[in-house]
């Protein structure tokens, strides 16, 4: 599961063993904890986010969403 980017305490991970009917998505750590993910397609929550790191989490993730795409891309091939 490779870190994709990494944005002050925001570590962004592709899981390379996903199920085929999730949507492509990211993983998002706050500091070593698993707290959310995000999908790709509409940049929405998955999961709630740990309170108060809504906006700081998607600011973050805008700045390396192409990045994280294009490696979802090609770990899945879809």
């Amino acid at each position: 599961m490779p870190t994709i980017a990494t944005e002050g305490q925001f570590r962004f991970v592709v899981y390379t063993r996903e199920n085929e009917f999730e949507p492509p998505h990211v993983h998002v750590f706050v500091g070593s904890e698993h707290s959310c993910r995000i999908e790709l397609n509409n940049a929405q929550f998955m999961d709630q986010p740990p309170a108060g790191y809504h906006r700081r989490i998607l600011e973050a993730y805008r700045k390396h969403a192409e990045a994280i795409r294009k490696t979802w891309d090609a770990i899945h091939q879809r």
